[in-house]
């Protein structure tokens, strides 16, 4: 047994052909409340796309400096985002929305990629914002939520990144320990290199091997507040475990632009009080990002929690 083979045991794995089985939804339920992450498997994207498009981000990626720093967007976490202090190893390129054609043809033109890589770009895109859509359906399905469209018209968040690590490197941090501030991501692992790392019910790291062919699930803040604190939003971090160059891709279920958002009536009553104050995704975000130039950044949820 591969450690790869080890890891489908530790992580909880959703088989996605298995829904509307209740059984399937029970273990989906189980391992967002207990570690809020997953794997999932039978999760229809082709090996073949998946493949061609961690291509595409190694070719970007690999573009002269001066030519990605042409790639800019006005948000936090969008455009070209280079090495920085706090993550020395890491650089990526994000996209804010995904829905909007005019946001990926921005972030093509910038870069002048091919007309096939485009239509990779275009086609990923696409199965992964249908796929992340249809995951938060279904986690409101499992918690009793009877309006299961909540989260339509929620931008869809890009990110290509890429980790440069050496020999040098090795056991340094590729990423810092964080949440991420949406709703759920789709992250498309290196299969080769590994490195990233969930924190158990324990509060310790658990090491996530890569497993060829499936996508690992990991839910936000934003599942915490609009679950009313049944989903976790699980603490991850990325390290060098290996002198190589690391490249993954993760497609984020943000939360609506301008809407605040708040748990819905299914899960608030006397035994389970509100948590949180409604706000909006974008403050929200703002927010996080100021106090994670002080190192704080897990605070930002803390915040928005009603005093008991």
């Amino acid at each position: 047994m591969g450690a790869g083979d080890e890891d489908c045991k530790t992580i909880p794995a959703i088989n996605l052909q298995n829904f509307p089985d209740e059984e399937e939804y029970r273990k989906l339920r189980e391992a967002s409340e207990t570690w809020g992450c997953f794997r999932l498997v039978n999760h229809r994207i082709p090996v073949a796309l998946m493949s061609e498009m961690k291509c595409v981000v190694k070719s970007m990626l690999e573009l002269p400096l001066e030519m990605k720093k042409q790639n800019k967007d006005s948000l936090a976490f969008t455009g070209y985002i280079p090495p920085s202090k706090l993550n020395p190893l890491f650089e990526a390129f994000g996209i804010y929305d995904l829905a909007s054609p005019q946001a990926v043809h921005g972030f093509c033109s910038q870069l002048d990629v091919t007309s096939h890589q485009r239509e990779v770009i275009e086609k990923y895109a696409q199965a992964t914002c249908e796929l992340v859509v249809d995951i938060g359906k279904k986690l409101a399905e499992s918690l009793g939520v009877a309006n299961t469209d909540f989260h339509k018209g929620w931008p869809c968040q890009f990110r290509m990144n890429k980790y440069n690590f050496s020999p040098a490197s090795m056991g340094s941090p590729g990423l810092q320990e964080h949440t991420d501030s949406g709703f759920l991501t789709i992250l498309q692992e290196d299969e080769d290199v590994g490195g990233l790392e969930v924190m158990n019910k324990f509060g310790a790291f658990v090491l996530v091997h890569p497993c060829p062919g499936t996508l690992f699930i990991n839910l936000g803040d934003f599942a915490q507040v609009w679950s009313n604190g049944r989903l976790h939003n699980v603490r991850h971090r990325v390290k060098c475990s290996a002198a190589s160059i690391r490249v993954s891709i993760a497609t984020f279920l943000s939360g609506p632009k301008e809407e605040a958002i708040e748990a819905p009536p299914e899960l608030v009553d006397s035994d389970h009080p509100r948590l949180y104050v409604p706000f909006v995704y974008d403050d929200y975000r703002v927010s996080k990002f100021k106090l994670l130039k002080k190192l704080q950044a897990d605070k930002a949820l803390a915040l928005l929690r009603i005093p008991s």
